[in-house]
């Protein structure tokens, strides 16, 4: 481990669109982080990530060199494809390192639970990049919520859509079971996620899903609905076929109901490149892009009263677990709440394929 006035050496895995557009630039920005390797064979990447990061940054050509020189490093970020997250996060783990590793975690429930007892047995940090909790609409939501603006909720519906009416290709729109592609557990997991953190865990599943688009192999429409525990019903939905974009998010309370279209800026403006910085505004948007709070009004037409979004923060997470490694404190978010998330995951694709509702049991 790192002395205490040093800061954590991070060992990044993969330097495609998760490596370089979110997890590097966040690291970078992170007091108490440094990119101290990243690993790509590709030397393009390793030029975008000089560029990037500054010449002191090292690379490998392959995980198994960071387990060489593993008393060199304190966490290793997995930011590469899904069906490589599980081997590597294991192989992380029993090499002595702390890990965060991008959603989805693995393909099961079962083998995120599994990380989670290792990581446990071993005494490390494991985390999982789920960075759309710190969504400005998503903080606003919690907070609403919260507050009790909104009363007792009864529907919750977020949409994840886009407009891409021809396929990229690639291992994420593959429809290899191994690739763990499709939206269910790409955009699924966000919105997944985001509906237990705020309601609880799920008690029943029922899904649609389907590939639109010529030429898709993996899905790329998808509906999902639970049933929580406490009776909330989340309604997702996840799609690159949307024409017309509807509400991020739209909920339904029993004194009032919250309206938001738009998504978080961070993402586009992490794309642009730029960065986080203290002192600067991060994650605001403009006034005209508020949500509203109201009963018996259209949003569209300008009912309800206009809420300030809350400003996103990306930044917190791994301001979060810098402070998780340090001070062996629990992370930001946790593999078996990950694991709760691929159970209702694993659920809408049973459902969506079988025709039925899937009950959840604990």
């Amino acid at each position: 481990m790192t002395g205490s006035g040093s800061p954590l050496r991070v060992g990044l895995v993969g330097y495609g669109l998760a490596g370089s557009v979110f997890h590097a630039p966040l690291i970078a920005t992170t007091d108490g982080l440094v990119v101290d390797t990243v690993v790509t064979s590709s030397e393009e990447r390793r030029a975008q990530a000089r560029a990037a990061l500054g010449d002191g940054v090292r690379f490998a050509a392959a995980p198994d060199e960071l387990w060489e020189r593993a008393d060199e490093l304190d966490l290793v970020v997995v930011a590469s494809p899904n069906r490589t997250h599980v081997p590597i996060a294991t192989a992380a783990l029993e090499a002595g390192l702390a890990v965060v590793v991008d959603k989805p975690v693995a393909g099961t429930a079962a083998e995120a639970r599994a990380l989670a007892a290792l990581a446990d047995e071993r005494g490390l940090m494991l985390s999982v990049f789920q960075n759309r909790r710190w969504d400005n609409d998503f903080l606003t939501l919690r907070r609403l919520v919260a507050d009790g603006e909104l009363g007792d909720v009864q529907r919750f519906e977020s949409r994840f859509e886009r407009w891409r009416p021809q396929p990229k290709g690639g291992w994420r729109e593959s429809g290899d079971p191994d690739e763990i592609g499709g939206l269910l557990y790409d955009l699924g997991s966000h919105v997944v996620d985001q509906a237990l953190t705020l309601f609880g865990p799920a008690a029943r599943v029922y899904a649609e899903s389907d590939v639109r688009r010529p030429g898709a192999a993996a899905d790329d429409d998808t509906f999902i609905a639970i049933t929580h525990e406490g009776g909330v019903r989340s309604h997702l939905y996840v799609s690159a076929t949307t024409a017309q974009l509807g509400p991020r998010f739209r909920v339904l309370g029993s004194k009032a109901g919250y309206v938001k279209y738009g998504l978080d800026p961070q993402e586009a403006d992490l794309r642009d490149g730029r960065l986080p910085a203290a002192g600067e505004p991060w994650g605001v948007e403009p006034e005209a892009l508020w949500g509203r709070v109201g009963a018996g009004e259209s949003p569209v037409t300008g009912g309800g009263t206009p809420v300030e979004t809350l400003p996103g923060d990306y930044p917190a997470y791994y301001a979060a677990v810098a402070a998780a490694v340090r001070d062996k404190t629990t992370p930001p978010v946790t593999a078996l709440e990950a694991a709760a998330a691929l159970d209702v995951l694993e659920a809408a694709r049973r459902s969506a394929r079988d025709g039925v509702t899937v009950e959840i049991t604990a």
